[in-house]
């Protein structure tokens, strides 16, 4: 189905949006379904995988389960990293590129709305694309990370085939043995630049969005449930200031009832409908 394909409803509802959001600087807030059509699998969505997220607690204090980490993660950032960004992600890219949207505040950690073109990004829950040591915090690149991962440990594989999670790893068959990667300026412990399960957002961060949002004089938000509450603290500063919401998201959000505007449907096709409407005028 094409943006020309909408269907009638989606087409009534995109017109609305349209509407809400003329004229108007968008602060723009993603979640994972925005990257499904880059092969990257929601959390929540019908068909998700079930997780069993490990917390930053276990990662902490348990050798085994910083092992079985490390195992899964690698294997899965291999697969992760070799996505590429939909339309969706183009689409906003080319928002902030007229001059509509004032930037991206997500919640993945994905780095794709980076490489479509979009400038000005809040990445809350923080990338994979770096790791740091949790002692003398040297910052190390995660491509880096993986080829050292790979001669300390050679016989781990990559399959031609895996299961991905959201956050970029999946369920390793096996990690007795394995070499966990430690800083190679103190030897201190490695922690991907993510929020872990447990774990707050950290403060400069959050605010760094709040400001995104009191910049702008709408919110648009598009793959996220809003079940993280980050999200839902974002709508509410919107809404206090009495902005216009359009949510974008297949299934019901915890925002449905506060949005302006809700979209029940995929995120590719109606943000680069919207991006077409609101660049043009």
């Amino acid at each position: 189905m094409s943006v020309l394909d909408l269907d009638a409803a989606t087409s009534a509802a995109v017109g609305r949006a349209v509407d809400a959001l003329a004229g108007r600087r968008v602060a723009v807030l993603t979640g994972a379904g925005v990257s499904t059509d880059s092969g990257i699998p929601d959390y929540r969505g019908k068909g998700a995988p079930v997780r069993t997220p490990m917390t930053a607690q276990e990662f902490l204090a348990d050798d085994a389960s910083r092992r079985r980490y490390w195992v899964g993660s690698h294997l899965g950032w291999r697969t992760f990293a070799a996505a590429a960004p939909n339309d969706g992600h183009r689409a906003l890219a080319d928002l902030e590129r007229s001059g509509v949207a004032t930037g991206v505040i997500t919640q993945n950690v994905d780095g794709l709305h980076l490489r479509a073109g979009s400038r000005r990004v809040v990445e809350l829950h923080g990338t994979m694309r770096r790791v740091s040591c949790l002692h003398c915090g040297q910052v190390f690149d995660r491509r880096d990370l993986a080829e050292r991962i790979e001669r300390d440990n050679p016989w781990i594989t990559v399959p031609d085939s895996v299961e991905l999670g959201p956050d970029g790893d999946v369920l390793p068959g096996r990690s007795d043995g394995f070499v966990v990667p430690d800083c190679s300026v103190c030897g201190g412990m490695l922690k991907p630049e993510v929020v872990f399960f447990g774990e707050y957002i950290p403060l400069e961060k959050f605010r760094e969005a709040e400001q995104l949002v009191r910049a702008s004089s709408a919110l648009l938000i598009a793959g996220s449930s809003l079940v993280v509450n980050s999200g839902i603290r974002l709508l509410d500063r919107a809404r206090r200031r009495k902005l216009p919401v359009v949510i974008v998201n297949r299934g019901q959000t915890r925002g449905d009832a506060r949005a302006t505007v809700k979209i029940d449907a995929g995120t590719s096709q109606v943000l680069t409908a919207l991006s077409r409407a609101l660049s043009a005028g």
